[in-house]
């Protein structure tokens, strides 16, 4: 049982669940890959708060992933282990490689300790869960995810847990795919991908239950725009409380509810054959 409900001890339990890692088989991460990892506060370098409400939160270290796989090709690797990344919704799987390297990608589901994985960047493998190849080599219909979206650039595209994409179809210089979001787009046929489902996908229902847990994860609680002044958030002020009937956002005005903040001028745009469905704006343009 991946969930689990507690009996409602204290009224921080009552409406908690907790993840059990089912999948996890080791604890101990690997040292030559661990990094230190350094809070900021949500400030850039000049010191200005640019991402609200995060301060705070549990000491990590950071695990180096291996997003890229292209120095690897044809090197035969071994699952070591499964284990929990304190950095990422997914669960990340150690590689041992037959020259000695080690190296951390993200678990997909089904993977196991024991089995064999490899990468290759000239021509097709075996299409089985966790080998990484061109998309230009995968079969079309598979689940693919970790998604290079610039050949070399490293896996940009569906990497928490639970995600994948769909490859439907490969034509001339791109591949179409169909992402979680219902967004159906291009992209180059030479981009990489990992064939599988990523792991850990009862992240999504596990139930924080208490704000001390949100505050253990880094983030700080946010003030409602309704309870702020008319000069700090487009929702404040006014005698008593009023959205002025409009949608709920942001201090900058972004919508909050799934509004589209795309820029029409990227030249990616004509790469996007059909965009999202936003369940409140319907379809994006």
């Amino acid at each position: 049982m991946p969930i689990r409900i507690y009996k409602p001890t204290s009224a921080g339990r009552r409406f908690a669940s907790v993840n059990m890692h089912a999948e996890v088989t080791k604890t101990d991460p690997e040292k030559s890959l661990l990094r230190p990892l350094h809070k900021k506060g949500g400030r850039n370098h000049s010191g200005k708060i640019t991402v609200r409400g995060r301060g705070g939160g549990a000491k990590r270290l950071y695990r180096v992933i291996d997003f890229r796989r292209a120095d690897r090709d044809g090197v035969v690797a071994t699952v070591t282990g499964i284990e929990y990344d304190p950095n990422r919704s997914s669960h990340v799987a150690l590689l041992a490689f037959a020259d000695g390297v080690k190296r951390y990608i993200l678990a997909p589901v089904g993977l196991k300790v024991g089995d064999s994985l490899e990468s290759s960047g000239s021509g097709p493998v075996e299409p089985k869960v966790g080998n990484c190849m061109r998309l230009r080599d995968i079969p079309t219909g598979l689940d693919v995810h970790c998604i290079e979206m610039v050949p070399g650039r490293g896996g940009q595209l569906c990497r928490s847990a639970g995600l994948y994409a769909r490859l439907t179809n490969k034509e001339g210089p791109h591949a179409t795919l169909v992402l979680p979001s219902g967004e159906i787009r291009k992209v180059p046929i030479d981009c990489r991908a990992t064939i599988g489902q990523v792991g850990n996908a009862d992240h999504a229902n596990r139930r924080l239950g208490k704000a001390g847990l949100n505050r253990h994860l880094g983030r700080r609680p946010i003030t409602r725009g309704m309870a702020k002044s008319h000069n700090a958030h487009p929702l404040g002020g006014g005698s008593g409380r009023s959205k002025g009937n409009r949608p709920p956002c942001g201090p900058s005005g972004v919508h909050a509810k799934g509004g589209g903040t795309r820029s029409r001028k990227k030249a990616s745009q004509k790469l996007i054959i059909r965009r999202r469905v936003s369940k409140r704006y319907g379809q994006l343009k």
